[in-house]
């Protein structure tokens, strides 16, 4: 079965007059979507029997397919084994991308991966060019299974004391895929109580820290994996893996300084904790804003400046190439460069001795723009429609557009346009701004045939 849906799938690349890669991205995360709905609204996925409804599945799916996490009912108090099931299958998918688990098939049955297939990978991977795609899936799939059975493990240690053996290893594996695809989903709220996330074990190193390894490695992105096991050391890794690494490094930092700083005292997050708890869960909020999406805190008590370096945190996101959504730190270290080039008065932008080709610059400037404009149309629609307050809009927009997942508590008592809304924004969210308008408002490019003269005009 799997080898005639394969072979299907490629006759069907084959035979594409206008083939492109990010389309079928797109529609494969649509495809998912669609089969995932149907699915959460049968009577078998819901614990109580009954169909949970078109929109409260479509929600679920989309959140599950788009790694995001947001949710309009509790994972657990509202979903069986069936439904649960259906959302890891889904997370998986989601988190890896329908081509690379396609790949997966191919591999097993020993067979050849075609150019399509191949166009199509480097479009999920969001990679430059196809060297090495194939043997990039590979080591992909091999450490992906490999984190997610380690992590499994850990959190399988510390779940079975508290729900049992079968129990236990069912929510160590669940919450082990869902933390390294960077989606959020958690399986507490029979424990801890509806929408409570990890909130129940903000005092368990063990869980925390695992759950932010898995994130932190998840959001790196696949080349930088391959990079890292290629070259194994610092100075010969490639500039784009030392910068990704550093930048990782400098916001997880920064972050935890800022929210253990600032939130030191809040009665409503860290105030009541020890010292050495509240280091802890101000580490994990500046993990999991990394579009990861488990709360451990409670988002509704934090501080407006906590919410406002929250919103731009889920924005950046995490590195190309990964179960990660949002800008990605690539895309904001290049707008820096630009900056710094600007007040410099050069017209090189550069790091190290490099120079960032000016089309970068330009795709980087054009996304970010793309992205501050529907955050920003987004979030007056959500204040404006709900009456909500535009911090709380925004933050809720910064999550489904990030695929994050956090929330200051309002996602379920949402009116029907605004989750709508949220939908939208998980989906051009995980398949990425560019992508999305590559794959359907792109048309033919042709060389200019007129060069228009130039004219100076004020600028500030």
């Amino acid at each position: 079965m799997l080898n005639r849906m394969r072979n299907h799938f490629r006759d069907f690349l084959r035979n594409r007059r206008n083939f492109n890669p990010t389309r079928i991205v797109a529609g494969s995360f649509g495809v998912i979507i669609l089969l995932g709905t149907l699915l959460l609204m049968l009577p078998a996925a819901s614990r109580d029997g009954q169909s949970a409804g078109l929109f409260a599945s479509l929600f679920t799916a989309t959140s599950a397919s788009c790694v995001t996490g947001l949710i309009v009912a509790d994972t657990w108090l509202q979903w069986s084994l069936f439904g649960q099931t259906v959302i890891l299958v889904m997370i998986q998918l989601g988190g890896l991308g329908f081509m690379t688990v396609i790949t997966l098939f191919s591999l097993a049955l020993h067979r050849r991966i075609g150019l399509s297939e191949r166009l199509v990978m480097v479009s999920t991977l969001n990679l430059n060019d196809m060297d090495g795609v194939v043997r990039m899936v590979q080591h992909a799939l091999m450490g992906t299974f490999c984190m997610e059975g380690a992590g499994a493990l850990l959190l399988s240690l510390r779940f079975i004391p508290k729900f049992g053996l079968a129990g236990g290893l069912w929510r160590g594996v669940f919450h082990g895929v869902s933390a390294f695809c960077n989606a959020g989903f958690d399986l507490l709220g029979g424990y801890s109580g509806a929408f409570s996330s990890l909130a129940g074990f903000n005092d368990d190193p063990v869980v925390l820290l695992t759950t932010a390894a898995l994130i932190t490695v998840g959001g790196l992105g696949f080349f930088v994996w391959e990079d890292v096991l290629q070259h194994r050391r610092w100075k010969k890794l490639s500039l784009y893996s030392r910068l990704v690494l550093s930048l990782t490094a400098a916001l997880i930092l920064f972050g935890a300084l800022f929210f253990f700083a600032v939130e030191y005292r809040n009665p409503a997050t860290l105030g009541p904790m020890p010292l050495w708890q509240k280091g802890l869960n101000a580490l994990f909020q500046s993990v999991t804003l990394r579009t990861a999406g488990f709360d451990a805190l409670g988002q509704g008590g934090l501080t407006d400046s906590s919410l406002a370096l929250s919103v731009i945190f889920m924005l950046i996101g995490g590195s190309s190439g990964s179960t990660a959504g949002g800008l990605k730190t690539v895309t904001v270290a290049v707008l820096l460069l630009a900056f710094r080039a600007g007040v410099q008065g050069r017209e090189e932008v550069t790091l190290r001795g490099r120079a960032i080709s000016h089309r970068r610059v330009m795709n980087a400037m054009t996304l970010t723009l793309m992205v501050v404009f529907l955050f920003m149309v987004s979030s007056m629609l959500l204040s404006t429609v709900d009456g909500l307050p535009f911090l709380s809009a925004a933050f809720e927009v910064a999550s489904a557009m990030g695929t994050v997942g956090l929330t200051v508590g309002i996602t379920p008592g949402l009116s029907l346009f605004s989750r709508g809304v949220l939908v939208f924004l998980m989906y051009v969210g995980r398949v990425g701004i560019l992508s999305f308008s590559i794959a359907f408002l792109t048309r033919s490019k042709y060389p200019a045939k007129i060069k228009y003269p130039t004219f100076d005009i004020m600028i500030g």
